[in-house]
């Protein structure tokens, strides 16, 4: 029975997915119908919250537009999500990030991590300099 429901849902599952955490800043393009005609619209936030697994895989974002706390949980795998674009990673310690929902102002931000690449890559041309 799990074999045949797998196989369904594979037909369905999303395959352009970028790589994301929690913490991560993320860019979700939303497609709105409106009188018949489809427009893209954006919302970007910090991923507080991912539930789920396979198809019923959701993320929650939450922003602050105009002083007000906004969230929206997005189904993974939904046709209505056109794109979900990554803009910078964040550093954070915990599986899920509703203690922001307290924070106000500066307090909400979450630090950015920093990705380094290999040792010899990051101080190649510095030790050839030195010598």
């Amino acid at each position: 029975m799990e074999k045949q429901l797998k196989l369904v849902e594979s037909k369905f599952l999303k395959k352009d997915i970028p790589q994301f955490n929690i913490g991560d800043t993320v860019d979700v393009l939303l497609k709105i119908v409106e009188e018949g005609k489809t427009r893209l619209q954006t919302f970007e936030g910090i991923v507080i919250a991912r539930a789920g697994s396979g198809l019923t895989e959701t993320f929650t974002v939450r922003k602050v537009s105009y002083g007000e706390g906004v969230e929206m949980v997005f189904p993974l795998h939904s046709p209505s999500i056109d794109k979900v674009k990554v803009v910078k990673k964040g550093d954070v310690r915990r599986a899920k990030l509703y203690y922001l929902k307290r924070k106000v102002g500066k307090e909400t931000k979450v630090e950015e991590k920093i990705e380094h690449s290999g040792p010899d890559q990051a101080a190649g041309p510095a030790r050839e300099e030195a010598k």
